[in-house]
């Protein structure tokens, strides 16, 4: 279990009080979930009570027969250098039916062989995996009102700009705050207080709610927020109210020194930290943040990924109501043409998702090339896991990867009926 540190820029969970978080279960539930609410007619997401957690029953025995073009391509993708190593999850009807690892650590023929069991930096699927997971509970819980402006609980957030008071919750999971998609911070920041001093001040690029663009810095801001609602930090929220839960035991921020053997390096920096990443966050915001921050910071391996993606499946249980999952995997209707959902992604066109994925399908991607979709209507998950940026950024070859592996998955299942 990651741990809370007090050495990276005077990091510390913030105060807890004497007394219980939250009140029992049902005094908190949020009673206008199911009166706003309407859920898709698929079968995942159906009111019935919440069931004990399920891992995905192994079934792949057949991977290499049924996935055979599908993972074809990823060795090709290696052999061209898009990215030294590769692991794959699929679930499929509540099956886990391909879990596969494919490459080296690094480029360099003596590195270790990827497996199963490797544990990648996720980078922004810790957006979805952690902090919009932790607003849903949060939500479930009538601990957070999806409308309430941010500055009521960060009024650092406020700045000199009157338009920063509209900026609510949900326009922060929605990526349509007016935020810009990202900041180096760290260039001018050294500690965690002093980085998120500059979040907080950076400048509106759009009006509240007038558009879409993908932001870090919305949930840098975000992650904060939700921390002070709880009065705990992120990662110790996620553990016992996510992670564990679901027994995803290789899945943490910061992990412990005795996982670095399993971890591919996610980059060789050279203008910032100057040494090998390995084991740290790769997202240099994060790093100064002290590893535990709302849009990076996770590390997991494929297979607990691919069980927090059944966990969706089956509507959210044992961690959620199918309700809310309903009302956070749902595309936002605002503003208008924008694909996002509340913290989650929906396919669009083109799509990194591919061309099969149906309407009801969420997911999300990772900078350092790791990508996570879902489709109730399919019963499937796909997650596929990497380390492009390995040894730097200039790589963008995963682009012309993922959709065309996602499609081969798809193509294989279908075929294989």
């Amino acid at each position: 279990m990651a741990q809370a540190s007090t050495s990276d820029g005077g990091r510390a969970s913030p105060p807890v009080r004497d007394r219980h978080l939250y009140p029992p279960p049902e005094l908190c539930y949020n009673p206008d979930i199911e009166r706003t609410t309407s859920l898709p007619d698929d079968a995942s997401l159906n009111t019935t009570a919440r069931m004990a957690a399920q891992f995905p029953v192994p079934a792949y025995e057949r991977q290499e027969l049924v996935f055979a073009q599908a993972f074809a391509l990823l060795r090709e993708a290696i052999a061209e250098r898009a990215f030294p190593a590769a692991s794959v999850a699929v679930t499929h009807e509540g099956k886990l039916v391909a879990l596969k690892a494919l490459g080296r650590f690094t480029f360099d023929a003596g590195a270790p062989e990827a497996t199963p069991s490797s544990i990648f930096d996720l980078a922004s699927l810790t957006k979805v995996l952690a902090t919009a997971t932790m607003a849903a509970i949060l939500y479930e819980r009538g601990l957070l009102d999806m409308d309430l402006p941010v500055a009521s609980v960060v009024p650092e957030f406020i700045a000199d700009d009157v338009r920063r008071e509209e900026v609510s919750f949900r326009m922060l999971l929605a990526h349509s705050s007016g935020l810009p998609a990202y900041e180096k911070l760290f260039l001018r920041a050294q500690t965690r207080d002093q980085l998120l001093s500059a979040a907080f001040a950076t400048p509106l690029a759009a009006d509240p709610g007038s558009q879409a663009e993908y932001s870090d810095i919305g949930f840098i801001v975000l992650g904060v927020a939700l921390e002070r609602l709880a009065e705990e930090s992120l990662d110790h929220f996620c553990q016992h109210e996510v992670f564990g839960p679901l027994g995803m035991l290789r899945t943490a921020f910061n992990p412990p020194s005795s996982w670095r053997s399993s971890i591919p390096p996610a980059a060789d920096d050279r203008s910032f930290r100057q040494r090998v990443i390995q084991g740290e966050v790769q997202d240099e915001n994060a790093s100064v943040l002290g590893g535990v921050a709302g849009h990076a910071g996770l590390f997991a391996t494929v297979e607990d990924v691919a069980t927090f993606a059944h966990a969706m499946l089956q509507g959210g249980r044992p961690i959620l109501r199918p309700e809310t999952l309903a009302v956070f995997a749902r595309r936002e209707s605002a503003p208008s043409g924008a694909s996002r959902a509340l913290g989650w992604d929906t396919p669009s066109f083109p799509s990194q998702a591919g061309k099969y994925f149906s309407a009801a399908a969420f997911g999300h991607l990772g900078y350092t090339g790791g990508s996570l979709w879902i489709d109730p209507q399919r019963q499937l998950s796909v997650t596929l896991l990497t380390n492009r940026t390995w040894p730097d950024c200039k790589n963008q070859a995963i682009k012309q990867v993922r959709p065309r592996f996602h499609d081969a998955v798809i193509e294989a299942l279908e075929a294989n009926r």
